[in-house]
């Protein structure tokens, strides 16, 4: 049977439509870099600490957040410089004197490593944070903050856990 033009024009046409449409991925690539740089970008606002389970910060209402710093962790046991030990706080509350020699050399090392290169020519601007269990004495706090000055460090901040100021308020209405 021969077939008209009108129906061979009529079955390219049905045969055309009949083959399925692919899915455009460019848009929607698109999106997602779009995305992934936004969190990228917004990401970098957040300060984390080092965490610890065996520590407990003291509570602050201050609202300055930290930046990133030379890091000490003063736990019941180790004294850690960005997460390496470098004395035992028994040992440190047995010296005699301010000094604490492990840890004075592991700050002065660091130097190099953690601190901006602006900071590592102004000793002022040299900052460190320390991060001490509630329950520390005070002379091992005293022994590491003094050691932190004789390393040059000029700005020493303690972590806190920060309080909500529904916490403060209620301490307020208390008195």
């Amino acid at each position: 049977m021969v077939k008209s033009a009108r129906a061979k024009r009529m079955d390219k046409h049905h045969a055309r439509n009949k083959r399925s449409t692919g899915l455009n991925l460019v848009s929607l690539m698109d999106i997602f870099t779009i995305l992934v740089f936004f969190l990228l970008v917004n990401s970098s606002e957040v300060e984390t600490l080092p965490k610890s389970e065996d520590l407990q910060l003291p509570e602050s209402i201050a609202e300055q957040k930290a930046e990133e710093t030379v890091v000490i962790l003063i736990g019941e046991v180790d004294i850690l410089v960005q997460g390496e030990v470098v004395a035992k706080v028994a040992d440190v509350q047995e010296q005699k004197g301010n000094d604490i020699p492990a840890l004075r050399e592991a700050l002065k090392s660091q130097n190099d490593r953690v601190l901006r290169r602006a900071a590592q020519d102004d000793i002022a601007g040299r900052e460190v944070t320390i991060m001490g269990d509630r329950e520390i004495p005070y002379r091992v706090l005293k022994k590491v903050m003094a050691t932190c000055t004789e390393a040059d460090y000029g700005q020493i901040s303690l972590a806190v856990l920060q309080k909500s100021s529904e916490k403060l308020d209620d301490l307020q209405a208390a008195r």
